[in-house]
């Protein structure tokens, strides 16, 4: 039989739960919005964004003032409950599920029968089964699913939904992208699917949990290792004193040959982040996946190391670092290669190094208290000094060569090759 939804609660309003909550609520659904941040809570109930994302603005404030969206800093009964909280990585490369842990147990006593529970963030495979046992703990007066044994019934069903959107275009892409739907038993994925029919396009492709969770991670394990073959081999080019961005041009140029661009190593959350689970999970097999990984981080130090020569061997001339996002076009710092740059570099230089970043409006602490300061593009190409380009925002692209005023360069991304 259909599943009827009328009201929706979302845990954790960051990057995804909130443009995931206010699409929802566009499609006349009631849906609370939860985050531990009571900044968040305010910021959002009033109508406003703490994020930058295209049109996002526009969404939250109409869906707050029609009444569908409202924000709390504890979850409320509803039909739906998604978890979307942060699953960061340890200083030892270990993830950590604490939050996913703690929304869900947040959420036990709101649970009645024909509650569906999903779970949206990024997680080491079993971590589905392992909710499902923490809510069996806190209400024994329900059933929860069993894989064991998948046709039996169960007063609330659970599955695992993996976000796969873009940055920048997170609204288009939580519509029509293909969802995989990863449920405990068929009756869950069931569930989960006609739910999210409810406001994506894409298909929505029933699976089991476990496969869900390990497609996500495999997705961003597979964008990985590629970056990984560009980076590496620009380190090659450098070393053999070859043009990378020639050879992998022309290489190209082979019908079955699609090199990506190299660039200062590779930042978000989830490229970054992701790999780290599989081979938490399976050292002795993630061979390639742990290398890749290592020569992505590494390629920070290595930018790092070559600007270093750049300002020793011009040592009368200002450093200005265009870009400290993890990629282009965002306001979104975590994990960004640019941004470990800049901070190696203003702890060696201090106030020698100059920001510029058109999508940042506040430089961080960690560059603040070495002296380093935000300048705008123009003040930073009037400088004949030294212009490192670690992001490849539109505005860095559409400099012309007569603009750069004889600034040394050194360009990771390539968009001044020409």
């Amino acid at each position: 039989m259909p599943f009827e939804v009328s009201s929706v609660c979302v845990l954790g309003l960051g990057y995804i739960g909130l443009p995931t909550a206010a699409l929802i609520a566009s499609r006349g659904i009631n849906v609370v919005g939860v985050d531990i941040n009571p900044n968040v809570v305010a910021t959002v109930g009033a109508g406003n964004i703490h994020i930058a994302e295209a049109d996002l603005d526009g969404l939250v404030q109409k869906c707050v003032m029609s009444g569908r969206l409202r924000t709390r800093s504890e979850p409320e009964r509803a039909d739906v409950f998604m978890i979307a909280v942060p699953t960061p990585l340890s200083g030892n490369k270990k993830p950590v599920v604490d939050y996913v842990h703690q929304a869900v147990r947040s959420i036990g006593e709101h649970l009645t029968p024909g509650s569906l529970v999903i779970l949206e963030s990024t997680c080491p495979v079993g971590t589905t089964e392992q909710i499902c046992a923490i809510l069996a703990e806190l209400r024994p007066d329900l059933t929860f699913p069993d894989p064991a044994d998948p046709m039996a019934e169960a007063d609330v069903c659970i599955a695992y939904c993996p976000e796969r959107v873009l940055p920048g275009r997170i609204l288009l892409e939580l519509v029509q992208n293909d969802r995989c739907v990863g449920g405990l038993t068929p009756r869950c994925a069931n569930r989960a699917r006609q739910f999210y029919e409810l406001f994506v396009r894409g298909t929505c492709v029933e699976t089991q949990a476990r496969t869900a969770e390990m497609v996500k991670l495999t997705e961003n394990a597979y964008r990985d290792i590629n970056i990984a073959f560009a980076n590496e081999l620009s380190l090659i080019c450098d070393r053999v004193d070859v043009d990378v961005w020639d050879v992998i041009e022309i290489a190209n140029r082979h019908p079955r040959v699609k090199i990506l661009n190299p660039g200062p190593g590779v930042g978000g959350h989830c490229i970054a982040v992701d790999p780290w689970f599989i081979v938490d999970a399976a050292p002795q097999e993630a061979r390639l996946i742990r290398t890749s990984r290592e020569v992505n981080d590494g390629k920070a130090g290595y930018v790092t190391d070559q600007v270093a020569r750049l300002i020793e061997d011009y040592p009368d001339r200002a450093v200005s670092c265009l870009g400290i996002t993890f990629k282009a076009n965002v306001d979104d710092l975590r994990e960004s290669p640019a941004l470990e740059i800049v901070e190696s570099l203003a702890q060696t230089y201090g106030d020698k190094i100059s920001v510029v970043d058109p999508f940042v409006k506040d430089l961080p602490k960690t560059l603040v208290q070495h002296g380093v300061k935000k300048i705008d593009l123009e003040e930073a190409l009037e400088t004949t000094g030294i212009l490192i380009v670690l992001v490849d925002h539109e505005a860095f692209r559409r400099v012309a060569s007569d603009q750069r005023n004889g600034a040394v360069i050194y360009d990771t991304r390539g968009i001044w090759r020409r």
